[in-house]
């Protein structure tokens, strides 16, 4: 084990230098040329982490003991990261939303923004949907699935096809109001204790801030001046959280590839990835293009300023764990005013999930095709719209859009037993929309901001 150890403190100091920078916190560093030390960004810091991650994993696999090395000895450290996250998410959307209302100080201004910000991600998840049923329909790659990679798929990841489905059909037997019931809390202290319940913080939160703008600016003062440096401390914490994220990206990409499935699986689920990919990538062209139309920046602007949210994203999965990162580098880098990403994006990391979306219909359709299923374009249009309803209700944590998806797949009468096919590729596929469920929020917040004339 010493030897193991050795190894892996040789690889990290072959490359990074950590030291002590001004005010006594730990940064990524790296020699130049002429041996001065150099700060790395936040994004070249986090590609280091993924790149060195993979390539430490690929390496260790290849010995007989290394897998249960990265399972037992890395791991920890990329779970400890996401806790970290997820830790200051509810104090984060408290502390935001509150803040951010309280400081419009009318409630035409909330309505307004409201409004807009509701019906940006309602109309980016529509189109979501829509280029990826292009996008299967045209390429088909359900047509490349054998018979006997369909037996062998569906013969592997039965059980947790079934575990998907059950859950699923817990959420069909409610009334069709139930998810308009689950956003009003009856215990905000429980509400806030469970990441999984983000709307129904989110609309306390919502409240909260309205009663203050009604109260007299006297009353509401102290309150508002407690959420205000609340707000502060929270943002601080995230600073002191990212220092730790080159390592934790570092062990979640090694024990993704550790734990991965064959590659025979992968190969043969290739052109559906490729899929998938195609429409996220197109996804992400349109975010460039609204935010170069409406809020005239250029898409290198755009892309600089959301890189670290969009590779801690990839990273984790997760649209709630990324939020902290998010909301920091909108304000602090997109020009967005606080205000208006302290509204936006908590919301949209709740309820905008247009990579999922996308990947919901491709997925479909995928399904159908892969059973020789030959969908109408009625069932296809009802797919439109239970995707979309299905990605708004989607938890934003790893894995909860298969849950969806089997909604999706029950609507438009496809064997949910199929969900079977997907499971060995859907991890890094839901690295990737999780990427452009953050970007599209990113994306609309600059426009609102822009609407508003809160955009530097």
């Amino acid at each position: 084990m010493n030897k193991i150890n050795f190894f892996i403190v040789y690889i990290f100091k072959s490359w990074l230098n950590i030291r002590l920078f001004k005010k006594n916190m730990l940064i990524f560093t790296i020699l130049n040329e002429n041996g001065t030390m150099k700060k790395l960004a936040l994004h070249w810091q986090i590609l280091l982490g993924m790149i060195t991650g993979v390539l430490f994993a690929f390496i260790l696999i290849q010995f007989a003991w290394g897998k249960d090395i990265i399972v037992d000895w890395v791991k920890p450290f990329g779970t400890i990261f996401i806790n970290l996250l997820k830790l200051i998410a509810v104090p984060l959307i408290l502390g935001s939303l509150i803040k951010g209302i309280s400081d419009l100080k009318d409630i035409s201004k909330l309505s307004q923004m409201g409004g807009r910000t509701i019906g940006l991600y309602v109309l980016t998840t529509v189109l979501a949907v829509s280029i990826g049923l292009v996008i299967v329909n045209v390429i088909k790659p359900g047509s490349y699935i054998s018979e006997k990679t369909r037996t062998e798929l569906v013969s592997n990841y039965t059980t947790d096809a079934n575990s998907k489905i059950e859950a699923a059909a817990v959420q069909r037997q409610v009334g069709p109001l139930q998810s308009l019931v689950d956003i009003v809390p009856d215990n905000i202290f429980q509400a806030a204790s469970d990441n999984g319940n983000m709307l129904q913080v989110i609309f306390f939160a919502i409240i909260f801030g309205i009663a203050m703008i009604l109260l007299p600016e006297s009353q509401s003062k102290p309150v508002k001046d407690f959420f205000d440096s609340f707000n502060e401390i929270i943002l601080k914490m995230i600073d002191l959280i990212m220092l730790f994220s080159p390592f934790g990206v570092f062990a979640l990409l090694a024990a993704i590839v550790a734990e991965s499935p064959s590659l025979d699986l992968f190969k043969a689920l290739g052109m559906y990835g490729l899929t998938v990919l195609l429409g996220l990538a197109i996804m992400i062209g349109v975010y460039l293009l609204i935010v170069k139309v409406f809020a005239k920046k250029s898409p290198s602007f755009f892309l600089n300023g959301i890189s670290p949210a969009q590779l801690l994203a990839f990273s984790t999965s997760s649209s709630a764990a990324t939020l902290p990162v998010t909301m920091e580098r909108v304000v602090d880098n997109l020009g967005v005013d606080d205000e208006v990403a302290s509204f936006v994006l908590p919301i949209g990391a709740t309820i905008n999930m247009d990579g999922t979306s996308l990947y919901q219909a491709v997925a479909a359709v995928f399904i159908a095709q892969a059973f020789g299923m030959d969908l109408s374009l009625g069932v296809q249009l009802g797919i439109i719209v239970t995707a979309t309803l299905a990605s708004i209700g989607s938890a934003a944590v790893p894995g909860a859009g298969m849950v969806m998806l089997v909604i999706v797949l029950a609507q438009a009468g496809i064997p949910e037993a199929g969900l079977a096919l997907i499971f060995a590729i859907d991890r890094p596929l839901d690295m990737c929309r999780t990427t452009v469920n953050v970007t599209g929020d990113a994306a609309v917040a600059m426009v609102v901001a822009k609407s508003v004339n809160k955009l530097e």
